[in-house]
């Protein structure tokens, strides 16, 4: 167990250095949107053909309509990477992660409007106090609290949150494919997938991979080996072994890593209404992910910033 235990802590640490490594691919000349098409692309390149090669049994009995749910699904986290990254560019490490991070809470809510699976009591609650934390951040940023607001915090924010809603997205529509199929499959032909919508999105945008500079190439290809499949793995192996709500708050450890890293390597600090916009955040998610263990049918947790 105590292994275990480390594995899990070791794949947080991992999954909080995607933020600090997207900063650094920013900074080096790389556009948000061409950084996260790079990011999927590498990580598809890896899963994809080790996928074909292990599981190609598997993955050639999918039918017609598991292919569209993991075209969607992918759509969906390709958009959370476009947002999510876009936002680091306006907004603070520690803001944007925290906020990013807010999934469970639309999770619960999307379930409840979607699917009909309305939150209990405890769910509820967890909502009301992450909402509560998100505004407080916000606030923080916008009034001048924040002594490392970014260029643009409104709009940081607002993408960041964005991108949690994108990823919830992903949980729900795959969520059902997630659980029939191994790991390996379903990761690579849901990042396959993301990497063709993400590599689109970026062309649209004027960012294609072709132009990211050769500096940034590091980062990026860091991130998608790091965090994109040594710590989602890593994760996700723990769901084997651990429950699903202690993995899930394990992964609250994210913001927290993510602003340490920002704070040693960014100079990044806080504020005090910031810092108690993240306590509140943090405690609505670990509220919320109580409530989960009786509400049916849950979404497998996952890191949604990293």
């Amino acid at each position: 167990m105590t292994l275990r235990l480390a594995a899990l802590a070791v794949g947080v640490l991992i999954v909080s250095t995607a933020a600090l490594l997207i900063r650094l691919a920013i900074d080096a000349g790389a556009g948000p949107l061409a950084v996260a098409a790079g990011r999927l692309t590498i990580a598809a390149a890896v899963v994809v053909p080790l996928a074909l090669a292990r599981r190609r049994g598997e993955l050639g009995g999918l039918r017609s309509r598991d292919w569209m749910i993991a075209a969607v699904a992918g759509a969906f986290l390709a958009l959370h990477f476009a947002t999510w990254i876009a936002s680091l560019r306006y907004t603070s490490v520690a803001s944007s992660v925290a906020l990013v991070t807010t999934n469970p809470v639309w999770v619960g809510l999307l379930s409840w409007w979607l699917l009909g699976e309305p939150p209990t009591r405890r769910t509820a609650a967890g909502i009301a106090l992450a909402i509560a934390g998100s505004v407080l951040i916000v606030a923080s940023d916008l009034g001048g609290g924040s002594p490392s607001p970014g260029s643009a915090p409104a709009l940081g924010n607002a993408l960041a949150l964005g991108g949690a809603i994108a990823i919830s997205g992903y949980f729900l529509v795959g969520r059902g494919l997630n659980r029939r199929l191994s790991l390996l499959a379903y990761v690579a032909i849901v990042y396959g997938a993301a990497a063709i919508a993400m590599n689109a999105i970026a062309v649209a945008g004027g960012q294609p991979i072709w132009a990211i500079p050769a500096a940034a190439w590091a980062p990026i290809a860091a991130m998608a080996l790091g965090p994109q499949l040594a710590g989602h793995t890593i994760i996700n192996a723990s769901l084997r072994h651990l429950s699903a709500t202690f993995v899930a708050l394990a992964i609250l450890g994210e913001p927290v890593g993510s602003a340490v890293l920002a704070w040693a390597f960014l100079g990044e600090t806080f504020g005090g209404l910031q810092l108690a916009g993240f306590a509140a955040l943090l405690a609505g998610i670990v509220v919320a992910a109580g409530g989960e263990r009786r509400a049916p049918a849950p979404p497998a947790p996952e890191a949604a910033g990293g």
